[in-house]
């Protein structure tokens, strides 16, 4: 067997980067292959009636070569790309489909678990619950259909696959090809020195020596927007940002786009359902498109009623209408009159080093008993990444440490890796296969500095730290007997929560107060600072409401579409957008949509599509949780404890809103939501 297809002999499974190649890869996806669709043969061709073991059991193991290998493959192609693992991308997405395709609408493998369906009371609630899962997915991938629609279907899943490869990689080009080259440092006051050694660096990187460059990130705003004084500098970065995906040439996403509309319209519509968005939401705790446009709907008005005012107190604040790309810089010059809060000012007190071990490492500790020490002997997939191996602390006197498994951190921004923060997995715990620590990873885009500087998070890139580790504790500590139910591996709009609630520890005073201190001078972060943070809370959530809206309600229009309604043209993709913002009254031009149709890489080539309302859709469950932890004591290992047996401990062993239910008796109000967000 290919050695990529093994456990690897390192702590915790740890993959041995260094021992193999690119071209590797290729023979191992295609061993893995070759592999599962052997075991899967064998459990199809067993004479004996269905059984959950001599069924279930098999096909839950027969994945994980190929999973093994995947996670390797998946993380170099979004973390550390090149030329050839694009290519094999390409090569490769329409025939893991087919691969997919090939076990899913098996009809001897349906009749078979349908079978064990029927004799599910028999199991324990685990394993009722896998078989249910089970059943519930294969029929909406269309394992009950006829052989003709059968083929219809493994031909339209080759080709989304294809077009959303295609549509992610061509994004990348094009995100690396519009970076602003600035040719006078003068033009980059407001930045820090942190930021300026990281624009000349990332410059000489592309062996322009003497010349500053602004890489571009996901969102439509700019982080360096709130930050750089020249006006004609920001217009230029938010002109780049806006215009990826849309310029014509080789780079251009839209029709890309659209063809990836349109197949996944006609797939649903073969599946049996009237879009996309009906077909994605009926897997996930929303039910329906119709359920999350009404709870959107009641957002979307309040929002775009509070951007507007939040608009004229800019434009009042700088003198002139403010446009898109002024709304940042004004927006903190607002703040600081109102609140005498200067966010772009507290970059020394969120020093990179301190904010991970003092501040989240510490958080988790405090909850959860965990313990994160440095791992220098192990080596992760790029120079840049660093290795923890992790430990739970006995939560009394009794009892002995635990160990967890690996988190891997790679902080930095490059043109290999695409844009965006998230967490994925190398080794996933699962009992079945005797797997009993996880091994983890966070990627996020931070600048980075030259040697010898500090590298200082913004705000918001504190919070997205916070926020990534939310995912990666979910993926350390749920446990599972069966790999279908591992980690992180929940409905599309649950997954969210947990992340979000992990966010709250940022300004929690017990944590804020161990890890934000100067930098330079070793002096704690102002409390009046502190609570003038927390008093401006509500500012500018008009217009963070309504960007993030105008997205999740574009992926909706957009997926909401039947094959015959998608446009053919790709001058109508912008027309499109601009009509599906304005009928919900999100089409203010100086608040934009957080990311546009050519650079919606959440909803064009992820598994966000038609998914993308799941943050604040989850967000309901966690500004309700914010508020338990604040009303039983906070940051204490009992809290932990509860958080953990009923949220993230479950991995996808049970309904997750059932479970959320029998933790604080009743279903999440919303109340706590539009609080938060200054809607109520």
């Amino acid at each position: 067997m290919h050695p990529l297809l093994m456990p690897s002999d390192l702590p915790y499974q740890l993959p041995r980067f260094a021992d193999f190649t690119d071209d590797q890869l290729a023979a191992a996806i295609d061993e893995g292959m070759t592999a599962q669709l052997e075991t899967v043969a064998a459990i199809t061709a067993d004479p004996e009636p269905a059984t959950f073991d001599n069924t279930v059991v098999p096909l839950e193991r027969s994945g994980e070569p190929l999973a093994r290998v995947l996670r390797v493959f998946y993380n170099k192609a979004s973390a550390d790309t090149n030329e050839q693992i694009d290519q094999l991308r390409a090569t490769y997405a329409p025939r893991l489909a087919a691969h997919a395709d090939a076990i899913a609408l098996d009809p001897v493998l349906y009749e078979r678990l349908l079978a064990v369906h029927e004799q599910r009371d028999q199991l324990d609630p685990e394993s009722r619950y896998l078989v249910e899962r089970h059943v519930v997915e294969l029929t909406l991938a269309g394992a009950a259909l006829d052989d003709d629609d059968k083929a219809r279907l493994r031909k339209l899943n080759e080709e989304i696959s294809a077009q959303e490869t295609a549509f992610e990689i061509t994004l990348q080009a094009d995100t690396n090809d519009l970076a602003v080259v600035i040719d006078d440092e003068a033009d980059l006051a407001g930045l820090t020195p942190g930021e300026i050694s990281a624009a000349a660096a990332a410059a000489a990187s592309r062996g322009l020596e003497g010349k500053w460059l602004l890489t571009l990130v996901l969102p439509t705003a700019h982080p360096h927007l709130a930050s750089l004084t020249d006006r004609d500098v920001r217009r230029r970065l938010s002109e780049a940002q806006r215009a990826r995906g849309s310029r014509g040439g080789a780079h251009d996403t839209r029709q890309i786009a659209l063809d990836v509309l349109r197949l996944r319209a006609e797939r649903a519509r073969l599946l049996g359902f009237a879009n996309h968005a009906e077909l994605v939401t009926k897997d996930n705790t929303a039910g329906t498109p119709a359920a999350v446009r009404e709870m959107l709907a009641r957002l979307a008005a309040p929002a775009a009623r509070n951007a507007r005012r939040e608009q004229e107190a800019l434009s009042a604040q700088a003198g002139f209408a403010v446009e898109a790309h002024d709304w940042p810089f004004y927006a903190g010059q607002v703040r600081a009159a109102e609140y005498d809060v200067d966010l772009a000012a507290l970059r020394p007190w969120f020093e990179a080093e301190r904010v991970l071990q003092d501040g989240v490492f510490f958080a988790a500790g405090r909850l959860y008993g965990l313990t994160f020490t440095e791992r220098e002997d192990l080596e992760g997939y790029h120079p840049d990444v660093r290795v923890f191996e992790v430990f739970r602390d006995p939560s009394t006197d009794s009892g002995t440490t635990e160990p967890i498994g690996l988190y891997l951190l790679d902080l930095y921004t490059r043109d290999s890796k695409r844009g965006g923060a998230w967490m994925s997995s190398f080794v996933e715990q699962s009992t079945l296969l005797g797997v009993e620590t996880a091994v983890v990873y966070n990627n996020l885009n931070v600048p980075k500095p030259a040697p010898g500087e500090a590298t200082l998070l913004t705000y918001d890139e504190t919070r997205t730290l916070f926020h990534e580790f939310g995912h990666a504790l979910h993926g350390l500590l749920a446990r599972a007997t069966y790999p279908k139910f591992s980690g992180t591996s929940v409905f599309r709009d649950f997954v969210e929560y947990p992340s979000q609630v992990n966010e709250m520890w940022m300004l929690w005073p017990e944590v804020l107060a161990n890890y934000a201190v100067h930098h330079e001078t070793g002096e704690p972060i102002p409390a009046d600072v502190v609570d003038r943070i927390k008093a401006s809370s509500t500012f500018n959530e008009g217009f963070g409401t309504s960007e993030y809206l105008a997205a999740a309600l574009l992926d909706l229009a957009w997926h909401e579409l039947g094959p015959d309604e998608v446009p053919t043209d790709p001058d109508d993709v912008l027309r499109f957008e601009a009509e599906a913002l304005a009928a919900v009254g999100l089409d203010n031009p100086a608040v934009p949509t957080r990311y546009s149709t050519p650079y919606f890489a959440h909803s064009m080539s992820s598994g966000y599509a038609s998914a993308y309302y799941s943050y604040i859709w989850s967000e309901v469950l966690d500004a309700d949780t914010v508020k338990w932890f604040e009303e039983n004591g906070g940051l204490t290992r009992e809290n932990g404890a509860l958080y953990e047996k009923y949220v993230i401990g479950i991995g996808g062993t049970k309904d997750p809103l059932t479970s959320y239910a029998e933790w604080r008796g009743r279903p999440a109000p919303i109340e706590p939501l539009l609080e938060r967000r200054g809607l109520a």
